[in-house]
């Protein structure tokens, strides 16, 4: 199955030339998803992150139309290097926040390899439910394109890249994708396992292993509870927190608080197969694992031939998970450190 998955992709895309070989014990697919974000490896990982956290200072960027968006910025300069000629914008996943594992990983791979780092959290993620009224859904692009905006109007003369894991890897591609619309100089785009068509996922969510519907459902009803708290003249999330099912907290999210007419409508909104990324006009790297549990491979065939879109895959490597140690950076981060020129290919 995967090697026709491979065999059938665009011509401008290829397995990774260094491949991703974890020890045996790392290869399963589900270990490889759920083992980045336990708490246990938390210690590990700040033994190496302190050094943008150390030095990260919170901003709050006017995305236009009154909405803010809140998000972490480690200079170089601030740490008493010098100054850095890269900003990388990194954008968490589906209620993840700038705190999250993997942003902290491939911040602080980035960070020591001479970039600055701004870690963007997007509406009602991490501690910011309270900056915006109106809810978060997943199509609210325009925000996240002005967040972009806003970073490189304070930093001119930086190159500026954007990195996104799962949903943010979403985002980051659809933000390239109208960058030069938006008067956005992008240097490049990356998103590591991004939703790639959202149908497809929430049917894996849906029918697949019960824990991944488990982990997000009560991520996602612990925000919606936070948000009722803050605004209650707005909001009564009652009828959507007795839900136990992904699909149908969304059906009644969408009805009550979105422009959308239906499910489907919505869940087209934020697709990035199909011709979305046609027009793209600045590199984009997607990087998939074959066996990722969430987001089928089989959606990788359905992109268009772009010359400046670029996709990666390896066997192995599960949802945004490319561990093959349990310190260190991964193996995802360090191919973004090399799509940036920043690390040589191995021998």
């Amino acid at each position: 199955m995967t090697d026709t998955i491979t065999a059938s992709l665009p011509t401008h895309s290829a397995p990774a030339t260094d491949s991703f070989n974890p020890p045996g014990w790392l290869a399963n697919p589900h270990l490889q998803s759920i083992l980045p974000s336990l708490r246990l490896r938390r210690p590990l990982l700040m033994r190496r992150a302190h050094r943008i956290t150390d030095c990260a200072e919170e901003q709050i960027l006017d995305c236009g139309d009154g909405v803010r968006l809140m998000g972490k910025y480690s200079s170089r300069q601030s740490a008493g290097h010098a100054p850095a000629k890269d900003l990388v914008v990194l954008l968490h996943g589906w209620e993840g926040h700038a705190e999250s594992h993997y942003v902290l990983s491939l911040g602080t791979h980035l960070f020591d390899l001479g970039c600055d780092i701004f870690r963007l959290n997007f509406r009602d993620h991490g501690p910011t439910h309270h900056l915006n009224r109106d809810l978060f859904h997943s199509c609210r692009l325009a925000e996240v394109v002005g967040a972009v905006r806003a970073l490189q109007q304070q930093h001119p003369e930086q190159r500026l890249t954007l990195a996104g894991f799962s949903l943010g890897g979403n985002f980051a591609m659809r933000v390239a994708a109208r960058a030069p619309a938006a008067g956005i100089r992008l240097e490049r785009a990356v998103g590591v396992c991004p939703v790639l068509r959202p149908h497809s996922a929430m049917e894996v969510l849906e029918n697949g292993p019960f824990i991944y519907q488990h982990y997000f459902l009560g991520k996602w009803k612990k925000s919606l509870q936070i948000k009722q708290d803050l605004f209650p003249d707005t909001y009564d999330f009652d009828s959507i927190l007795a839900q136990g099912s992904i699909r149908a907290m969304t059906e009644i999210m969408v009805e009550r608080y979105s422009e959308f007419e239906n499910i489907d409508a919505y869940l087209n909104g934020y697709a990035i197969t199909g011709s979305v990324l046609a027009a793209l006009e600045v590199p984009g790297h997607i990087i998939s694992a074959l066996d990722d549990p969430i987001i089928p491979a089989a959606d990788l065939r359905d992109f268009p031939r772009n010359p400046h879109l670029h996709i990666t895959t390896a066997p192995h490597g599960g949802h945004c998970g490319f561990m093959d140690t349990l310190g260190a950076a991964s193996w995802a981060d360090r191919q973004i450190a090399r799509m940036m020129g920043l690390e040589k290919r191995p021998e």
